[in-house]
């Protein structure tokens, strides 16, 4: 069985600049469970160290950029998502063992589903980025119905590991013009946008009627999401992916749903 959590944390490195906080402490407030969700900004040649006294401390938690990957291959046990991913971001022990799942790609099925109002059967995928976020998208396009994604990444090697691993549902294609023909959906998996209000994708070569999915969240929104919703596109930012993991993550580790809309008000 799941051990109680004695602490609860986010691994990554750097963190600094996470609002994982800010939801999940209200998550945890809202239940009544005495526990503070942490920063710990932890190097990669730390990683093992840190893993190793998080277990004396029977903690539960999240894990972002770069440790996904490590974290996962260091899991006695993976859920079978985590293990398809390649990348664990939530982690809790049972019986003493370390295990993994991810919940990027629940959180980002729940916006695909929302965005593509049910009617993602049969749909086209572009996305733009090849990381792992990128194959968080591509499993959730899968489970939702789409027919086929187009990857394209500015290495190409890279697109063509991660199609590899999805194939023959994914490819890639070594353009953004040849991913975004006909698609029904495109998906921005890379970090442009963060840092300033440049637009992975042009919108005028957004195809008609698509829907758009930045996984980047700035405060208010990307300032691609917001051209592209005055186009005329549905469209959304990482706010409701970043939400709706964390959520998936709480009920992981304490079994029970937190309060979503204490989780939304916090960062409002």
């Amino acid at each position: 069985m799941i051990d109680r959590p004695g602490r609860l944390v986010l691994l990554g490195h750097p963190v600094a600049h996470s609002i994982s906080p800010l939801f999940q402490n209200a998550a945890l407030h809202a239940a009544g469970i005495p526990l503070a969700y942490e920063l710990i900004d932890v190097a990669p040649g730390e990683l093992d160290a840190m893993l190793l006294t998080l277990a004396r401390d029977h903690a539960a938690g999240n894990v972002t950029i770069p440790h996904k990957a490590a974290v996962a291959r260091r899991c006695t046990r993976l859920s079978a998502i985590a293990e398809r991913v390649g990348a664990a971001n939530v982690f809790w022990h049972e019986n003493g063992f370390l295990v993994g799942d991810n919940s990027d790609v629940g959180g980002a099925e729940i916006v695909i589903r929302a965005l593509t109002k049910g009617e993602a059967r049969s749909g086209r995928l572009a996305l733009i980025g090849a990381g792992g976020s990128a194959a968080s998208v591509l499993l959730a396009a899968e489970r939702c119905g789409f027919s086929e994604a187009r990857i394209y990444n500015r290495n190409m090697d890279r697109a063509e590991q991660l199609a590899d691993r999805f194939a023959p549902f994914a490819r890639a294609v070594p353009t953004p013009e040849s991913a975004l023909r006909d698609a029904t959906l495109v998906v921005n998996a890379t970090p442009i946008g963060l840092q300033d209000r440049a637009h992975p994708v042009p919108i005028h070569q957004l195809p008609n009627g698509c829907a758009v999915f930045d996984l980047v969240y700035t405060r208010g929104e990307t300032a691609w999401v917001t051209a592209a919703r005055e186009a005329g596109h549905r469209a959304a930012d990482g706010e409701g992916m970043l939400i709706e993991q964390g959520a998936i993550a709480f009920e992981r580790w304490f079994g029970v749903a937190p309060d979503r809309r204490a989780m939304w008000q916090a960062i409002h």
